[in-house]
């Protein structure tokens, strides 16, 4: 039951948490706590115990950026505060190899009487640095927080704004070797965000290791190399970012429905499945789909992916594409479990795991909409989805989902909000890595029509206006 500093840790590992537990006593009465703190002896208890955490186990590399996610109350706020040794585990270890820096509440320990500078000084001599070392470095705090004379001004005249730039400024200074972070990432203008985010990729880089508690998915995906999915103090996954944020957005969908369950994965896809009937649009030959047999999907149990393909115009199998191509995505589900309307989905990520491009058959124009049916068990159900690929040449990754509605609320789909309409999909299935693509100039002598990641559509006028000398 210990949280210690470790040098006999291997150098490439900065923190290793062996089976963690934290218990409370619940008590139903006030009363009934009192009886406890004194009849203790007897052996009669008045309460019982809620394990906020048990048996957590995990590593952070040297340089590495886990994110911690996971529903309200699922433990993951008392899990950084235990690393930090604010509160104390009921079982296990924590090992921390060098120092580890906290940004749990920003500004704790600051005092309202005390100018920004003071509290500057003050707070990371609670955060492990000695004054003199920090009073060299109060200049670059009050640079980074870009407050101006109000860092010589009592923080009580502060505007809740400038009171977090500075209590990032000031965590962030301090050279930790290990850095927690609980939802602090969200603070401060977007511009100060983009600032922060920057600050801690220069950490990581100097091969500082970050622990990033967050509601935020996007920053978990697009910062963290690995995460690790906490629900009622158990881990439940420990791997790939993204996976679980995966993970995470079919855990409510999955309890509903009888828990979460690793999908078998499909291996090539059926080559007798039936046609659609009609005239419906053509689908790919069985050579051009993917090998998704190592691909990870996740699933409540409604439905599984079976193939994937990703074709050029003509519907041929194609890994490559130019600047401006339109590539033609495909992707089939086998239906376990009678569904309302299907809702299929597609995202893009670059070589940086970065979310390029998102989009859903519900946020199509009513023009190119579908009416598909509710689908039976047994049934399949194939997607096609046409995207101009206006992108820088690199490498990209796309995956593919489906969910589903009730009929109901797809009739009435031009009538929700946004936020309405897609609080009323349920999550199914969802393949992540499902495949791979790259974007490249066509020919050496090409050149780049943009700089950066997309290829944003306008024009551009110059003129040249003579000055006197003319």
């Amino acid at each position: 039951m210990t949280v210690r500093p470790s040098p006999s840790l291997p150098t490439d590992v900065a923190l290793r948490v062996e089976g963690l537990g934290k218990m409370y006593n619940i008590y139903e009465r006030p009363q009934d706590r009192l009886k406890q703190m004194l009849l203790a002896r007897l052996g009669r208890r008045y309460g019982h115990a809620f394990w906020a955490l048990r048996d957590v186990s995990f590593e952070v590399a040297r340089g590495e950026t886990v994110g911690i996610i996971g529903r309200n109350g699922s433990g993951k706020s008392t899990l950084l505060q235990i690393i930090a040794g604010i509160l104390l585990p009921a079982e296990g270890e924590v090992l921390v190899r060098g120092r580890a820096a906290a940004l749990l509440e920003l500004g704790s320990g600051f005092n309202p009487e005390f100018t920004g500078r003071e509290n500057a000084v003050m707070n990371a001599t609670i955060l492990g640095v000695p004054a003199r070392q920090m009073e060299a470095r109060l200049e670059e705090i009050a640079a980074f927080a870009d407050i101006g004379e109000f860092f010589d001004q009592p923080v009580k005249l502060y505007s809740s704004g400038m009171f977090v730039r500075l209590a990032f400024a000031v965590a962030a200074s301090v050279d930790a070797d290990v850095l927690l972070i609980d939802e602090a990432l969200a603070v401060g203008d977007v511009f100060f965000q983009q600032k922060c985010h920057r600050r801690l990729q220069e950490l990581r880089d100097g091969g500082a290791s970050i622990l990033l508690v967050s509601h935020a998915l996007a920053d978990v995906e697009q910062f963290c190399g690995r995460a690790l999915l906490l629900d009622r103090g158990e881990v439940l996954f420990v791997g790939g970012a993204r996976e679980a944020v995966r993970r995470y957005l079919l855990l409510e969908q999955g309890l509903r429905t009888g828990g979460l369950a690793e999908v078998p994965a499909a291996g090539s896809p059926a080559a007798g499945a039936p046609e659609p009937a009609g005239d419906a649009w053509p689908w790919p030959a069985p050579g051009a789909f993917l090998d998704i047999s190592g691909a990870p999907q996740v699933s409540n149990g409604g439905a599984r992916c079976v193939a994937v393909a990703v074709c050029d115009g003509q519907g041929r199998p194609c890994p490559t594409f130019s600047p401006g191509d339109v590539a033609s995505f495909f992707y089939e589900f086998e239906i376990l479990r009678d569904i309302g309307i299907p809702i299929g989905g597609l995202h893009i990520f670059n070589a940086k795991a970065m979310l390029i491009h998102g989009r859903n058959t519900l946020q199509y124009g009513p023009d190119q909409t579908m009416s598909p049916p509710p689908v039976a068990r047994g049934d399949r159900v194939r997607f096609r989805q046409d995207v101009r690929l206006d992108l820088g040449a690199d490498e990209y990754t796309f995956e593919v989902g489906l969910g589903t509605m009730s009929p109901h609320s797809y009739e009435r789909r031009e009538v929700h909000s946004e936020t309405a309409l897609h609080a009323e999909v349920a999550r199914i299935c969802h393949l992540a890595a499902a495949g791979h693509f790259a974007v490249t100039l066509p020919g050496e002598r090409s050149r780049a029509r943009h700089y950066g990641v997309a290829n944003l559509a306008g024009g551009y006028q110059v003129a040249v206006v003579g000055g006197e000398s003319r």
